[in-house]
């Protein structure tokens, strides 16, 4: 089952759970919606690696506007954002976790021959495709700054 008609079919789950399911529905629609829009703008089905980019996107974005509302002292606003975090994040592949991004760092910098942070964008370049959309893109820039000072 590919990750749209997983989404649809948790929105259906979701209409019938009425009351109970009303804020998994609108997250539901809002990352359906989302991923809509995408198509439209590139006139053409999404993959399921595009609609995992979307996905992972949408994640960013609610995990920055928590920072935002924690700094203004807006904890209720912080508590339905990780709770929309929590149910989009399901939809993701397993994330890696830091000693797996650590190891995938240290193998793209060996490939590279890269020796300063000059050369980060070269072992970004590697590296990027086999963490996307299983790790935070800050997390990976910062563990590679790490490895090459």
């Amino acid at each position: 089952m590919s990750l749209k008609e997983q989404l649809m079919a948790d929105q259906k789950q979701a209409m019938k759970e009425k009351e109970a399911g009303k804020f998994r529905l609108s997250v539901i629609r809002m990352v359906r919606s989302a991923i809509q829009k995408v198509e439209i703008d590139r006139r053409r089905e999404l993959t399921e690696d595009e609609v995992l980019e979307v996905l992972a996107k949408e994640v960013k974005q609610r995990r920055d506007s928590v920072l935002e509302f924690e700094k203004a002292g807006r904890s209720d606003a912080v508590d339905a954002l990780n709770e929309e975090i929590r149910l989009l994040v399901a939809y993701l592949p397993q994330q890696l976790t830091e000693d797996e991004i650590r190891q995938l760092v240290q193998q793209a910098v060996s490939q590279t021959g890269a020796q300063s942070a000059r050369e980060m964008g070269k072992v970004m370049a590697v590296l990027m495709p086999s963490v996307k959309g299983r790790a935070d893109g800050k997390l990976v820039n910062q563990l590679v700054k790490e490895a090459l000072s």
